[in-house]
C-alpha cells in the first residue's frame, strides 16, 4: 500500500494489464504466457502462467510510477535474497529477465514502470473470521516477525546501504504523511476531528519518548497484514515486502492487526503473538505497554488510506471503517497515560 496524495487513485487497470503484457517479454521462457490480475490495490499483481502447457506459475508485480525508485526495488530484493538465504522464512523470490536485471522497466506513455516477476508461492492468507485458528497462526508470525527482526538487527552491516522509507510517526500521522493524511479520511466530523486530534497527540508523546534505539527500530516489512501471509499447513510465508523500510519493530505486530483492530479477539491475537515472538527475541515489559500505540497508529494511518484511495476494498470497507475505529480511540485515551 502506498502514495501520498489525498486524491483517490482512479482505476487504471486496462494500463497495467498493457504494461504487464510488455513486461513479461523481458523474460523468453515465458513465451506463449497469459497474465491474470490477482490484486489491485497501489500496485498492480499477476499471475503468470501458460495454461496450454501446464508450465510453473510466477507472480508478475507492475510498480505504480512515482512511489519506488527502481533502486528502491532493488533494495527490497536484496533484503529478500539475504532473508532467504540466512533464515528458514519462506519468501517469494525475485527472478532476473533475459538482460539479468531484477527490475525491469517498462515505458508507456511518458511514464515508467518498475516490474519484478517473482516465483509462486501455494497457500492462502488466514482467515480473519476463523477465531481460534488465526490465534494459533498468530503465535507462528510472531516467531516469525523476531526472526524478521533479528535477520535486521545480525546482518545491518550487509544491509547498510538498503534505500527504503522511513515509518515513524512524521512519515506516518505527521504533517506529510506517505499515504495521505487522516484527516482527509472518510466520515470524519468535527467530533471526530477533536477525537483523532488527541489520540495523534499522545501517539507522539509517548514514540518521542519511547525513542528509536537500535534494539526496537530496524529494516521492517512494514505491512504484514493477513493478504500479505500465505499458510499452507502449519508453515505461514510471507509476501509482499514493498512497504519494507526503517521503523519501530512494534509496527510490524500492528500492521499484522490491519483493518481487524476493533475486532474483539485482537487482545487474543495480541498475546499470542507476543508469546511467539519471545520465543525467538526479547521484548521489554516497556515495549509491551507500548503496543496500543502501534496499534491505534496503524488505524489512523489506514484511515488515511482509504480515504485516499479508490479500489474494491476501500468501497467495502467505505465510512464503516472510521466509524468503528471510535471505540478503539477511545479506549486509547482513557487507558494509555501520558
Amino acid at each position: 500500500m502506498n502514495q501520498s496524495s489525498a486524491e483517490p487513485l482512479k482505476d487504471p487497470i486496462e494500463k497495467f494489464n498493457q504494461i504487464a503484457n510488455k513486461a513479461i517479454q523481458h523474460f523468453s521462457f515465458l513465451a506463449g504466457s497469459k497474465v491474470d490480475l490477482l490484486n489491485y490495490s497501489e500496485n498492480a499483481t499477476y499471475l503468470v502462467h501458460n495454461p496450454a502447457e501446464n508450465k510453473e506459475k510466477y507472480i508478475l508485480r507492475v510498480g505504480r510510477p512515482g512511489y519506488h525508485t527502481k533502486s528502491e526495488v532493488e533494495s527490497e530484493l536484496k533484503l529478500l535474497k539475504s532473508i532467504e538465504q540466512h533464515t528458514d522464512i519462506t519468501v517469494s523470490l525475485p527472478i532476473p529477465g533475459d538482460n539479468q536485471e531484477y527490475v525491469q522497466t517498462v515505458k508507456h506513455e511518458n511514464e515508467v514502470f518498475n516490474c519484478t516477476l517473482f516465483t509462486f508461492l501455494e497457500g492462502s492468507a488466514p482467515e480473519e473470521d476463523n477465531e481460534s485458528k488465526l490465534i494459533s497462526q498468530f503465535e507462528i508470525l510472531g516467531k516469525i516477525t523476531a526472526q524478521l527482526h533479528e535477520h535486521s538487527q545480525n546482518h545491518h552491516q550487509n544491509l547498510r546501504d538498503i534505500t527504503r522509507l522511513t515509518w515513524d510517526y512524521d512519515t506516518i500521522l505527521g504533517p506529510e504523511p506517505k499515504w495521505g493524511r487522516w484527516k482527509n479520511g472518510k466520515a470524519i466530523t468535527p467530533e471526530r476531528l477533536e477525537l483523532y486530534e488527541k489520540v495523534s497527540l499522545k501517539i507522539k508523546e509517548r514514540l518521542e519518548r519511547f525513542g528509536k534505539d537500535h534494539s526496537r527500530y530496524g529494516l521492517i516489512h512494514s505491512d504484514l497484514r493477513l493478504a500479505n501471509l500465505l499458510v499452507e499447513g502449519e508453515e505461514i510465508k510471507v509476501i509482499d515486502f514493498d512497504d519494507c523500510g526503517f521503523g519501530w519493530y512494534l509496527y510490524d505486530l500492528a500492521t499484522s492487526l490491519s483493518f481487524i483492530e476493533h475486532k474483539s479477539y485482537v487482545p487474543s491475537l495480541v498475546a499470542s503473538w507476543i508469546k511467539g515472538y519471545r520465543k525467538v527475541r526479547s521484548l521489554s515489559v516497556e515495549e509491551e505497554q507500548e503496543i496500543p500505540t502501534f496499534i491505534m497508529m496503524r488505524r489512523l494511518q489506514l484511515i488515511a488510506w482509504v480515504g485516499s484511495r479508490d479500489n474494491d476494498l476501500t468501497r467495502e470497507l467505505g465510512d464503516r471503517f472510521t466509524i468503528e475505529t471510535d471505540p478503539l480511540a477511545k479506549n486509547y485515551l482513557e487507558n494509555t497515560t501520558i
